[in-house]
């Protein structure tokens, strides 16, 4: 009788282990009786029928999928390789266990023939300088691809760009002559703001002497504090013709 017993305590608890099954909160579990759909269940305790029931846990947490580099061939024909990282999670348990195999391959495999597509339409300025409308196109393709799987891809990241050395190098030498051309414009730019203010100051110096004859004193003052030593500068005649007025009237007198 005692052997019965515990023949019967053992055949319970592996009937309990095989119908109580626990459920994350952040997994749902997909069950099926007799190969049937039945229900998604979760989260928590759910049970099952031993033998009759089946179920399997999907994740809907976030997934980051690492896209590998893509050998591309852009619009206007260089030879690139790109890589970019897909996010994604399951919204419909049900079509994520029914409608596709495996679901994180089929998106896998998706996101790199979706990749090399786009990035092929675009030539590759494109691609180094509007990386975000790049994005948003794959992510709307994906998104619209993937909706019968019961998959929701909410974003995707172009990246890495890997240009070959000979592109990298022409790319060098461009940036460097932009660099050269602006400085020159902003060079030339200097010279004639400079000329067109020399021009304006000549006016006003040809329109009253008076001034002419007070920056001279004032480059004689500026010459005396900077150097210690004696300099012999020409005097203005100008500078003299009032000394001389003054002295023609003592004269009359």
């Amino acid at each position: 009788m005692s052997l019965f017993l515990l023949f019967l305590v053992v055949f319970v608890l592996i009937f309990l282990q095989a119908a109580i099954k626990i459920v994350n909160e952040y997994e749902r579990a997909v069950v099926l009786r007799l190969g049937k759909f039945l229900a998604v269940k979760g989260p928590g305790i759910i049970l099952l029928i031993p033998f009759i029931d089946t179920m399997r846990k999907i994740d809907l947490r976030i997934v980051a999928l690492d896209v590998p580099p893509q050998e591309i061939i852009t619009k206007d024909n260089v030879s690139i390789k790109v890589s970019a990282v897909v996010y994604f999670r399951v919204i419909d348990p049900e079509k994520a266990f029914l409608q596709v195999e495996d679901y994180y391959y089929a998106t896998s495999q998706l996101a790199q023939t979706t990749l090399r597509s786009i990035c092929g339409q675009a030539d590759l300025d494109e691609i180094l300088s509007e990386r975000e409308k790049l994005n948003l196109k794959i992510q709307k393709i994906l998104d619209a691809d993937t909706e019968p799987w019961g998959v929701k891809v909410s974003k995707v990241e172009i990246k890495e760009i890997d240009l070959p050395e000979e592109m990298k190098r022409a790319m060098a030498k461009q940036a460097e002559a932009e660099r050269e051309r602006r400085a020159k414009v902003i060079s030339a730019d200097g010279e004639y703001q400079a000329s067109r203010t020399l021009l304006e100051a000549a006016k006003i110096m040809g329109e009253n002497p008076i001034t002419l004859q007070l920056r001279y004193l004032q480059t004689l003052t500026e010459i005396a504090t900077e150097k210690n030593s004696t300099i012999i500068f020409p005097l203005p005649v100008e500078l003299l013709k009032p000394l001389t007025r003054i002295s023609e009237k003592e004269e009359k007198k």
